[in-house]
């Protein structure tokens, strides 16, 4: 099977072709996005971590399982209270078969990761449902962070692709995106997304804007991985073509970022078919809404595996995260492996994890 039958194509359908042309024989750099909101302190928000407690260690998890293919802040790697693993084993699965190199960011993580990491100082970002996330020096902190370092990464490939690790991010995405003009209606980690819960926080959260202004939007409603990663995508696209790996969240990045300005013709946004075909959410007409971009969907075949912790992920669990989709879709293009085989690395990967615990 063609690896190209594995993706799914919307939006700008005549730019995704020419994407996928030029980026098989290019260069990829994959960058992770760690951050964090309290508003994911709120119980039944999440399913981003064992609990409450451990919810703050799952972005300096993610990015070290990345690294190491084990964590060192915790002893295992991030996984719901039931045990299906975070994204990130599909990631690194993804950008090893490639030998696609990364980098971390630490954009507002409670924890710092136990690796060498870009550090940007920026502070997290406050529980929206009782204050302000930000105020609003720290956006513009973020925004210029975002560029300066968005610029340099850009430079070093041809396609810059961009992902984030921040849990309870799909609640301040909805808040933004709502506070944006947008009726959005998002993806959750959990099959049974706790809609009710996210509109009650952002009805209360909105209460609170008394200024159009973005930044000021942002600063009252949002977290800080949005100002920051729409930053990097403000500079990069203006070098190389950028991908927003990644669903709701990076739907509320090109909100934002439409608001500061970038580079259309060399954005796009890749993410799994788990969030295209979410019922309880409107991401593909959201997108198509705010920019004249592709989405590229790739079905990963997850469906498919023997680990029921895997198969998770096509029933609806974390759907998406970690930049999963996006770096799977740079994988395909520069090996021309199809899911077939993607999910036989990925149960390889899956087995080394938990036959060693």
């Amino acid at each position: 099977m063609n690896f190209l039958e594995n993706f799914e194509l919307f939006g700008n359908i005549d730019q995704a072709q020419n994407f996928i042309q030029t980026m098989s024989s290019g260069r990829f750099l994959f960058s992770l996005v760690i951050s964090y909101t309290e508003t994911c302190e709120i119980p039944g928000i999440t399913f981003a971590g064992a609990d409450k407690d451990s919810i703050k260690f799952t972005p300096p998890a993610d990015a070290e399982y990345l690294h190491y293919g084990y964590c060192k802040s915790i002893d295992k790697i991030p996984m719901t209270p039931d045990g299906k693993p975070t994204p990130a084993l599909l990631t690194k699965t993804a950008l090893e078969s490639a030998s696609i190199p990364h980098l971390t960011i630490n954009a507002g993580s409670k924890i710092s990761p136990q690796l060498p990491f870009i550090e940007t100082s920026m502070t997290s970002g406050k529980n929206i449902s009782i204050q302000d996330a930000m105020t609003d020096s720290q956006v513009s902190h973020a925004v210029d962070y975002g560029r300066i370092v968005g610029r340099s990464m850009a430079s070093l490939t041809d396609t810059l692709v961009i992902g984030e690790s921040i849990p309870g991010g799909t609640t301040t995405a909805l808040a933004v995106l709502r506070a944006l003009g947008f009726d959005a209606k998002v993806s959750s980690s959990i099959p049974n997304n706790p809609i009710e819960l996210k509109n009650q926080i952002v009805t209360s959260a909105l209460e609170r804007i008394d200024s159009d202004h973005p930044y000021s939007i942002i600063a009252k409603i949002g977290d800080p991985m949005i100002p920051f990663v729409a930053g990097m995508l403000s500079s990069a696209s203006s070098i190389s073509k950028v991908m927003l790996a990644g669903g709701t969240q990076m739907s509320a990045v090109l909100a934002f970022a439409s608001k500061i300005g970038f580079n259309e013709e060399n954005t796009l946004i890749g993410t799994t078919s788990y969030i295209t075909h979410d019922q309880s959410a409107n991401f593909k007409n959201i997108v198509e809404k705010i920019a004249d971009i592709p989405i590229i969907s790739v079905d990963p075949g997850l469906k498919n595996s023997k680990h029921s912790g895997l198969k998770a992920f096509s029933e609806g669990f974390a759907k998406e995260g970690v930049g999963a989709g996006g770096s799977i879709i740079s994988s395909m293009l520069k090996t021309r492996n199809n899911s077939e085989k993607f999910l036989e690395l990925a149960e390889i990967e899956y087995h080394r994890l938990f036959t060693s615990l």
